[in-house]
């Protein structure tokens, strides 16, 4: 897509895209209501993105994971592995850090997903550095408003220096996480909060599993 795609075109997109996932949700939700979280997630992505070109991409991959944890959370489907959610202000170093770690460690055991209260434009470039020194591909992330849908889903919730945004549901374990928030911090700086939520990440996995 051109980098001066109009806004027209973009809905043109973002119709397909509910088109197919209305298809793909036949029977479990409304194509008015899969065309209502497409467009939310569009405009909501929207408010904070600096480069709009990819944006419908990104809409689609926002809808989806929405769409999927409001049928979890409805029970119109059913998940053989637990469901965490981490929170953070920006969602862009504390909650996709540990979310990244979680999901390195799980695999396919757990299903992970992270959000911020006031997410930021881009996930800040030393968290991906110092992640891909550990192997760690975070290239494609980027920042996600928190949206009552995830909470409902999550078996886990974990929050970062985000205070008490985060809607109370019964049945849930929330963890509170005091860490240091990376932003504008050095390689080295950035290493030390990797390797203490490292830890932290790890203590939760045991506990999952037990």
């Amino acid at each position: 897509m051109s980098t001066t795609a109009t806004p027209e075109l973009h809905t043109k997109i973002l119709t397909r895209i509910a088109e197919e996932l209305a298809r793909t949700y036949q029977g479990t939700f409304s194509a008015e209501t899969i065309e209502r979280y497409v467009f939310e997630s569009y405009i909501a992505l929207a408010r904070t993105a600096k480069i709009r070109t990819h944006l419908p991409v990104l809409a689609e991959r926002f809808a989806k994971d929405r769409l999927r944890a409001l049928a979890l959370a409805e029970g119109k489907i059913s998940s053989p592995v637990p469901q965490v959610l981490f929170v953070c202000v920006h969602n862009a170093g504390r909650s996709q850090i540990a979310s990244a770690l979680l999901s390195h460690y799980a695999g396919e055991s757990v299903e992970v997903r992270s959000a911020g209260s006031l997410p930021a434009s881009e996930v800040h470039p030393v968290v991906l550095e110092v992640l891909a020194e550990r192997d760690i591909d975070l290239a494609g992330a980027f920042p996600k408003p928190l949206t009552d849908d995830v909470v409902r889903a999550a078996d886990y919730v974990i929050t970062m220096g985000c205070g008490d945004v985060c809607p109370i549901y019964p049945g849930k374990h929330y963890l509170d996480w005091e860490l240091t928030d990376p932003t504008d911090g050095t390689p080295e700086k950035v290493r030390e909060i990797v390797a203490e939520i490292d830890d932290r990440v790890r203590g939760l996995w045991e506990t999952i599993q037990s």
